[in-house]
């Protein structure tokens, strides 16, 4: 039995050497795995290329594309049941599959037949794999199959990714909830920025935002990234170097594959989120480029009044327009399907009504730029082929959801960056703090940042280029992108090293990714032990803060400051927003960008400035010192040691958890196949390591982290946590675990000679 059991699960697994034979394909199509599970695909033609493309990303991740569908889809509740309607609701609701099939329409004729490729390539590896009965052992588990893939699919996965990256309607929700629980001043120190044209807010139609959107899927806040180039006149081959690591989940499979791709005319590498063709991020032999997340305010909440005789009606101009009803049954395995609707009015679909009831008369829907037509494949497959910053800026003109920091590097010299996507035009900044009047023609946002003026630098009189989710623009720019930035330490320490450097090298660039220097505890520790020093504390407590005081800040797992610092601040949270002048809890998860008001508050007490916030809870002094004494009475209960034997890293620690390893331990031994890992780091350090704060489970980081120096553009450094593989009894599955926490890079050529050889045969 158990020989027959290995026999089985081992003949899912990719095959990397031999022959397969493909009738649809013109050409043979070669494939070289090397030594890192990455796949080179050489094809004659474009056609043969991009079917090999899905048939390999097939053969690696059908069971995370066929997921990735589903979720982005709103139709997980096929395959799962009951536990997923909600979130199916959700899906549904945004309409990001509605949006791909909208987008598709405006797509070139050539870019939609490179979508047909990779769907004919996918398709052919199910068929494959259902006449072997060879699928991934995760379908017998789920009891469902695959369906066709369709080039719908890999639009949709497309929109998800702008769905993971872009997000500021929830930070909208939430400051309207603050404003009509509290007093203006006090619920306005709360928002990212104090408005100077003050939001108002409509007291008389009062939504219940904690249960209108009870069910909502929220983004990670930490959905962020680095990315910076250097030119040659500061680097030691006097070529740009480019490095890029871009912050999202952290889980088994990997959400990027990296992969290579070439034809006589396309030579490029990099990686691609499974179930899209071309590559997104990486280079070719002309260029390079990396990306982070801009978060422009690029979602709008308005405010709807429903007609009370016909509710799908909705006040504009003083007249009822009717709102679209779109039916969306939702088919529930083992159960009855649901006869579900989405409203859309002329701003979007009303998204407080998933939650079935949230108040009556006013409701809330969304203004998207993903959810309008968007034609970012074609961007990406002509970025692919660009050969300098003219013809990559001009593939960028089609790249319009998320927005992103693209960071430009070419074998001519130069450097560049650009923010770019559509960012809409606000005529008051404040407008993007709080849900908006739907009834009112002034309040349309119909237009955006003109291409050609969004912020754009090529080759700067500094030698460097670098963004971290920072405010990208000065207060001179003359359009509005956003009222919350990420914390600017990450950037800071980015900026720092790369400023009091020169002759820099592939490796420094490394060690930069890897950087643990926490920027926020240099910035407060020194206040925060004079502020303190001479109360009464206990033994444990002083112990705590001569350790802090001794701390380098770095966020070492060997160290116990890190751990202290990271709890002591946990806790300043809890003591200011969870007291009896809180709000619930089940609104944290809409306080977004949460740390930059918590910043501010501090420092609005370091400096001896009202904050109510502070006052109300005895002070910046007494906040600290109850704060403290949580932080270090819960550490005591944790590890229950003599503090110089804490360690960050018994609490900080990652493992790549695959999707299916919390439904049986059996299923946690062979999915999750490493124990978990102590890692330094945190979410405001260089080494992106945002981890859950029950748990201290690293859920969010940087999968793929990349360096390359165009002096050798042929060779890029990479890695990609935890592997290449979505099969856990591939090589390539989780061999990558070790080398992400310890910053160990691997090669990938254009030009690579060696490793297993699998042809496609037509």
């Amino acid at each position: 039995m158990l020989l027959f059991a290995n026999i089985y699960l081992n003949r899912s697994v990719a095959q990397v050497k031999g022959t397969i034979n493909l009738p649809i394909l013109q050409d043979e199509v070669t494939v070289l795995t090397d030594s890192h599970g990455v796949p080179h695909i050489r094809a004659q033609n474009e056609q043969d290329l991009y079917i090999a493309q899905g048939y390999v990303q097939a053969q690696h991740r059908i069971f995370q594309m066929e997921l990735s569908r589903r979720q982005a889809s709103g139709t997980l509740s096929e395959v799962v049941g009951e536990a997923t309607v909600n979130q199916d609701k959700y899906f549904r609701t945004l309409g990001l599959r509605r949006a791909a099939e909208a987008s598709y329409e405006i797509y070139s004729e050539e870019s939609k037949q490179v979508l047909h490729w990779f769907a004919d390539g996918v398709n052919m590896y199910i068929e494959d794999a259902k006449k072997a009965n060879r699928l991934p052992i995760e379908f017998q588990l789920m009891d469902a199959e695959p369906a066709e893939w369709t080039p719908i699919d890999s639009l949709t996965i497309g929109k998800f990714m702008a769905f993971d990256l872009g997000g500021n309607w929830e930070r909208q929700a939430f400051n309207y909830y603050v404003l009509s629980r509290f007093s203006e001043e006090k619920a306005y120190e709360l928002f990212p920025v104090y408005p100077e044209n003050r939001p108002t807010i409509i007291k008389d139609e009062e939504i219940d935002i904690a249960k209108s959107f009870e069910h909502a899927v929220i983004p990670h806040e930490f959905n962020g990234s680095n990315n910076w180039v250097v030119s040659g006149e500061k680097s030691a081959s006097g070529e740009p170097i480019l490095a890029n690591d871009p912050h999202l989940g952290l889980a088994t499979p990997s959400i990027w594959l990296q992969m290579h791709l070439q034809t006589d005319n396309l030579n490029v590498s990099g990686v691609i989120f499974a179930g899209v063709p071309g590559i997104i991020l990486g280079h070719n032999e002309d260029i390079a480029w990396g990306v982070t997340n801009t978060g422009p305010d690029v979602q709008q909440l308005y405010l709807e009044k429903q007609n009370p005789e016909a509710p799908n009606e909705f006040l504009f101009e003083d007249e009822w327009e009717e709102a679209e009803v779109i039916p969306e049954p939702i088919h529930v395995r083992d159960g009855e399907t649901i006869d579900y609707e989405v409203v859309v009015t002329r701003h979007g679909p009303v998204i407080s009504e998933f939650a079935e009831e949230s108040g009556w008369g006013t409701v809330l829907s969304l203004r998207w730029t993903a959810l309008e037509p968007t034609t970012e494949l074609e961007a990406i497959l002509e970025m692919n082929k660009a050969t300098n910053w003219q013809e990559f800026e001009k593939g960028l003109e089609k790249f319009l959801v998320p927005a992103q920091n693209f960071v430009f590097a070419a074998k001519d010299g130069t450097i560049a960056y650009k923010a770019n996507g559509n960012i809409p035009l606000y005529k008051n900044p404040g407008d993007a703090l709080l849900p908006l009047e739907g009834w009112l023609a002034e309040n349309e946002l119909n237009e955006y940042i003109p291409f050609d003026e969004l912020p754009t630098v090529v080759n700067p009189e500094k030698g460097y280029i670098a963004t971290a989710n920072n405010k990208v623009v000065g207060d001179d720019y003359p359009y509005h992108i956003s009222n919350v930035w990420a914390q600017p330490y990450r950037y800071e320490r980015i900026s720092e090293v790369l400023e009091e450097r020169d002759k820099l090298t592939i490796e420094d660039m490394q060690n930069l990714q890897m950087d643990q220097m926490n920027l926020q505890a240099r910035e407060f520790v020194p206040s925060f032990l004079q502020l303190i020093e001479d109360n009464d504390l206990s033994e444990n407590e002083e112990a705590a803060l001569e350790i802090i005081a001794s701390w380098d800040y770095e966020d070492d797992a060997g160290e116990a400051a890190p751990l202290i610092f990271h709890q002591w601040m946990y806790e300043v949270e809890n003591v200011l927003y969870s007291g009896h002048s809180g709000f619930p809890s089940s609104m944290m998860n809409m306080f977004t960008a949460r740390g930059q008001t918590t910043d501010k508050i501090i420092r609005k007490g370091i400096v001896g400035e009202e904050s109510i916030w502070l006052d109300e809870n005895g002070g910046l002094e007494h906040v600290l010192i109850e704060s403290l004494t949580q932080a270090v009475q819960k550490l005591e209960v944790e590890f229950r040691e003599d503090f110089s034997a804490w360690k960050w890293g018994d609490f900080h620690q990652v493992e790549f958890r695959h999707p299916l390893s919390s439904i049986h331990p059996v299923l946690e031994f062979f999915f999750n196949r490493k124990d978990p890992l102590p890692i330094g780091g945190s979410a405001i350090t260089p080494m992106a390591a945002a981890h859950n704060r029950d748990t201290g489970e690293v859920e969010h980081g940087a999968p793929w982290r990349f360096v390359i120096d165009l002096a050798n553009i042929e060779t890029g450094y990479h890695i990609n946590g935890p592997g290449q593989s979505g099969h856990f009894r591939s090589d390539a599955y989780h061999d990558k675990i070790n080398d992400w926490v310890n910053g160990m890079f691997y090669e990938t050529r254009l030009n690579e000679e060696e490793g297993k050889v699998l042809r496609f045969a037509k």
